[in-house]
């Protein structure tokens, strides 16, 4: 369904549940401010930027999904797609490519591919989420030390080599706010499980740098001081060239936005006891990041983290996700300009926080555990996202992912001739022993899906045929599924024993989807009517009748 859940939950609201959106709306609001900023200086863009994608996109994400409870914003997710397209590209770059991204989506919310995004392997998914995390964790090791370097390279190794040849210049006031960060946001949740321990992390160490006039770097030392408005809408110009340029990036950012929103509302969903529309939550996040792009903003996608702390605190609306987004709005308006007495230090250490929950280490060593195939996938993912780019990583990790799979398939197929092989099958369901088979008449009996990863196995069984049968029955009634490739071997193999004066029979095809390819391709009528049958005694009355004429 294309509506909105916001439209279905405001029929019943209650006050009750407004009280507890607006508590839950007001808690994330606070809870989103420090990731917002976090997020966009980490993507290589001014910290306005992430307030207001978490405003904008926040709204439309609330009011236009498909989920009760999804909280969109800015994500670390994109940390690393976001900045390799401002590195590119720049900001204006990034901001066409964010808006290409949101048409993408909503075609992809249009066109129903809300379930086969859920498709995306789980192994494909920890890969390229644990290696976000390891580059986040590197993007923040100069500010979590203070250490004096120019410009972090890019790349993963050379970034890492430039940080051990500058870390004497290690700042320890820099690094002992990190670490203090890290403590409180680890520590503060068993003393208090609703004010965020993010917020009270800045908010000691602010304060503790500002009075004891730590030398460290801030947010507006860096920066500058954050605007305390919306800017004007702007819509930027796209030329053909430039659409050409950016397809990838922002084939990636709708991808990397769909697969996060859809992984956010599943899990909500769980917590909830709900069911989203994930195809209403594909074109919601679409809008959202159009309407992001013409603020200057960045991508934005549903927040697994915000959403499950909307959840905790009593959010069951999208109401809390509205009172979320109109929170942050006004603690820009009216005391943004203190966020820039914000330590770099304070971020890193929020950042370090974020990159470890990202990691997943836990699922990322349960792999190990599992099939081999498996365990290709997600490390291919993870050693490409690191070192070379996410795009190509999910790329080649799809692909990877879907060949491995069909191997594994092709094994459940298998094309086996019955009459030479009666011995050693008292375990089959109605064997070819219990009929009397006629001379000059071979069996052979397909077994799992008929496709082009097992096609082949047709033609090399019948190989094993010493001499030509008169007559050759092919048993399919465990076939499930047939492809295009599949029809044209058995096409093949059908036209090549009839020119050597060979009669087909098929029996038992008894899967609705086989028999329906098999007639769109005529197949079932150059065989002959005759001689397909539903039953395999019926196939060899046929081909008694077959070797009297």
């Amino acid at each position: 369904m294309f509506r909105p859940k916001l439209l279905d939950t405001l029929k019943t609201y209650t006050k009750q549940q407004l009280v507890k959106d607006l508590l839950a709306g007001l808690i994330v609001g606070i809870v989103a401010l420090p990731l917002a900023i976090a997020f966009a200086i980490a993507s290589g863009v001014s910290p306005e930027k992430g307030l207001f994608t978490a405003v904008i996109a926040g709204f439309v994400i609330s009011a236009l999904g498909g989920s009760r409870v999804q909280i969109g914003g800015p994500t670390g997710a994109f940390i690393v797609v976001v900045y390799g397209i401002v590195q590119q590209f720049g900001i204006n770059g990034l901001i066409i490519a964010t808006a290409m991204a949101g048409v993408m989506l909503i075609i992809m919310g249009f066109a129903r591919l809300g379930s086969v995004i859920k498709f995306i392997p789980h192994p494909l998914i920890i890969g390229f989420t644990s290696g976000i995390a390891l580059i986040i964790f590197s993007s923040q090791v100069k500010d979590f030390f203070g250490l004096e370097m120019g410009a972090v390279p890019s790349d993963f190794i050379q970034k890492w080599e430039a940080f051990l040849l500058h870390f004497h210049t290690l700042n320890m006031y820099a690094a002992g706010t990190a670490l203090v960060t890290v403590l409180i946001i680890l520590i503060w949740p068993k003393i208090n499980q609703k004010i965020p321990g993010s917020l009270i992390a800045i908010l000691v160490t602010t304060f503790a740098v500002q009075w004891l006039k730590l030398p460290m770097e801030s947010i507006g030392s860096r920066f500058g001081n954050i605007p305390s408005s919306l800017p004007a809408p702007v819509i930027p110009h796209i030329s053909f060239d430039t659409f050409k340029m950016l397809i990838q990036p922002a084939f990636t950012i709708a991808l990397l936005g769909g697969i996060e929103s859809l992984l956010s509302a599943v899990v909500a969903d769980g917590m909830i006891g709900g069911n989203h529309r994930s195809n209403m939550e594909l074109v919601a996040q679409g809008v959202a990041n159009i309407f992001s792009s013409l603020f200057g903003g960045i991508p934005a996608t549903g927040a697994i983290a915000r959403t499950a702390t909307n959840i905790k605190n009593g959010g069951r609306t999208p109401v809390a996700g509205i009172v979320h987004a109109i929170t942050l709005l006004l603690i820009m308006l009216f005391v943004g300009k203190w966020a820039a007495y914000i330590p770099m230090a304070t971020l890193a250490g929020i950042l370090v926080i974020i990159a470890y929950n990202m990691s997943e280490w836990e699922s990322f060593l349960a792999v190990f555990k599992g099939p081999r195939s498996d365990v290709a996938v997600m490390l291919t993912t993870f050693f490409l996202t690191v070192l070379i780019d996410l795009t190509i990583a999910i790329e080649i990790g799809m692909v990877l992912a879907v060949f491995l799979f069909m191997q594994k398939m092709s094994r459940f197929s298998e094309v086996s001739m019955l009459t030479n092989n009666m011995e050693d099958r008292e375990t089959e369901t109605d064997p070819v022993e219990n009929y009397v088979i006629p001379k000059e008449v071979e069996v052979f009996e397909i077994t799992g899906p008929l496709f082009f990863g097992a096609a082949y196995k047709l033609k090399e069984a019948m190989r094993f045929l010493e001499k030509k049968p008169r007559i050759l029955i092919i048993r399919m009634r465990q076939v499930p599924i047939i492809d295009a490739t599949g029809i044209k071997t058995l096409r093949e193999v059908c036209n090549g024993w009839t020119h050597r004066g060979t009669k087909i029979i098929l029996s038992e095809v008894n899967s609705s989807q086989v028999l329906q390819e098999l007639k769109d391709a005529r197949l079932l009528f150059s065989i002959g009517k005759a001689n397909v049958t539903q039953q395999f005694t019926d196939a060899i009355k046929r081909s008694e009748q077959l070797l009297n004429q």
